[in-house]
This record gives structure tokens, sequence and C-alpha cells, in this order.
């Protein structure tokens, strides 16, 4: 079987964007680029690589996210390890980081990244920003190692740490410029209503948000004047129904409040700037 061959049955056998799955599958498997994907593609290849790309397949079908399967994905056009146990980073989280590039240039910044998991936020405001030093805080072990690995893949080990931290019941020290965080936002009894990926894969930590969805952002918008210089910018991801609940609970300590759109339309940032 050549290339252009296992490409073809993969895709037949995946029901979600089917070609560009099979691609990246058969692209891992083999440790190919793109280019040689099409320029490769009557390449002959092994029996145990086709194994390789069979066992992902029946890995997707049962409802595993591609991310994991491969073990990598992209955010801000930059590359990120994704490790089970992880949340994914989305590109609906890159409007969150764009706003905080936008509220920046290239001065000297602090930046504590609040529920890191990946990373992917604080390691991507760090490349984009070269001056900028940044903190990534996590409860999971887990997250924190994945955060470590890509931060060396980023190369910013320079400029980004992490640190273990409970936010929930735990004080944080340090002073910022700018506080950001995509913390879990989704309430309780909904989790069990989302799709298969993403309640059965991927971990429960980083989406629980509590009864309300709102426990971590109660708790942060709390704690956050005391870690920021004054007019420090707080940015906040959350969900489509979220905006104007969170941007109330700002406006006791924060000014300049504002809710952001992505690019579907939906409310997904909320910023503000300490008082």
């Amino acid at each position: 079987m050549v290339i252009s061959e296992l490409v073809r049955k993969t895709a037949s056998q995946l029901t979600e964007n089917p070609r560009f799955e099979a691609e990246i599958m058969v692209m891992t498997a083999l440790g190919i680029s793109r280019t040689q994907l099409v320029t490769d593609n009557r390449r002959e290849i092994m029996q145990y690589d086709i194994d390789i790309v069979a066992g992902m397949v029946k890995r997707r079908l049962l409802g595993e996210p591609l991310q994991y399967i491969v073990g990598e994905c992209e955010f801000m056009s930059l590359g990120f390890y994704a490790e089970k146990g992880v949340l994914i980073p989305r590109s609906d989280t890159e409007t969150l980081v764009e706003t905080v590039l936008e509220e920046t240039d290239g001065e000297n910044i602090h930046v504590l990244d609040i529920c890191t998991g990946s990373g992917c936020i604080g390691i991507s405001i760090a490349h984009y920003r070269e001056k900028a030093a940044v903190t990534l805080a996590d409860i999971s072990d887990r997250a924190l190692a994945l955060a470590q690995k890509n931060i060396r893949r980023n190369s910013v080990a320079d400029r980004v740490r992490t640190v273990k931290t409970d936010v929930l019941h735990e004080c944080l020290d340090g002073e910022y410029d700018i506080i950001v965080s995509n913390p879990p936002y989704i309430e309780t009894e909904v989790i069990d209503t989302l799709q298969t990926e993403v309640k059965n894969f991927e971990p429960r930590l980083a989406l629980d948000g509590g009864r309300d969805g709102m426990a971590f952002y109660r708790r942060i918008i709390e704690i956050a004047p005391s870690l920021l210089r004054a007019n420090g910018l707080m940015a906040f991801e959350i969900g489509y129904n979220q905006g104007t609940a969170v941007k109330k609970m700002m406006e006791k300590n924060f000014k300049e409040v504002k809710i952001i759109k992505d690019l579907c339309g939906n409310d997904r940032v909320v910023k503000g700037r300490r008082v």
C-alpha cells in the first residue's frame, strides 16, 4: 500500500472531517510533513505503520479527540503538545490572547495565567511579547508538567515559569500587570450533556465551574485586585451566555469593563482595568 491509498482508506472509515483527520493521522504515524504527504504519495509503506493508523482510527471512532490521539495541536499559529488529563487548546480561546496582545506593546510586563492547563495562553503571550515575563498557575500536576513541555517547545523557558496552586482555596502572591484566565466555567449538571469527546475524555477538573459555572470567576475577581498593579488588566474567557453576569461581577472592583465577541459573534471575553 502506498501513502495516498492509506489516506483514502483511513478517510473512508472516519465520520468527522474525514480527509483532514486521515491526513493528520498518516502524517503523524509516518513522521512526515504535509509537503511530503503530497510529494511522496506513491511511496510504499510498511504494515507496521498501517497498523498504527488503524489503531488511531479505532480510538477516534470511540470518540477520543484527534489531538489526544496525535499528541499535539496548533494554537495561535504555534505548536503545543496535547495529552489526556489536560484540556485541549481551542481556537475560540485565541480571542482571549488577541485581546491581551492588543492591550500591550513592547513594554516589560508581568503576566499571571490562572488555570493555565497546557499553558497555551501564557506561552502565546510570551511568544508574541518578547519582554513579557509570565507565570502559569494550575492545581493539576499533569497540566503543569505538560505546560513545562510546551514552554520548552516554544523556546520561552527564560521568561515563563509554572506554579502549583489551588486558586479556589489558596492565596497567590506577586505583583502583575495582567491577569488572564480561561477557568472551568461549565455548570456541573451540564457536563454530562456535552459531546462525547469532551465529557468522556477531557478532564472534568478543567470543565467544572460549580453549580452555576461561576465559582472560579467569583474567586479570581475577589483576589485579582491584590495581585494587579494600578490600572492592571484582568481578562477572562467566558461561556457564550456568561458575559453579562461576569461583567456585573467585575464592575465592583474594575473599571472600563467590556465584553468582547469571538469571530462567530458569541460573547467570549470580559476584560477590565483595576481601579
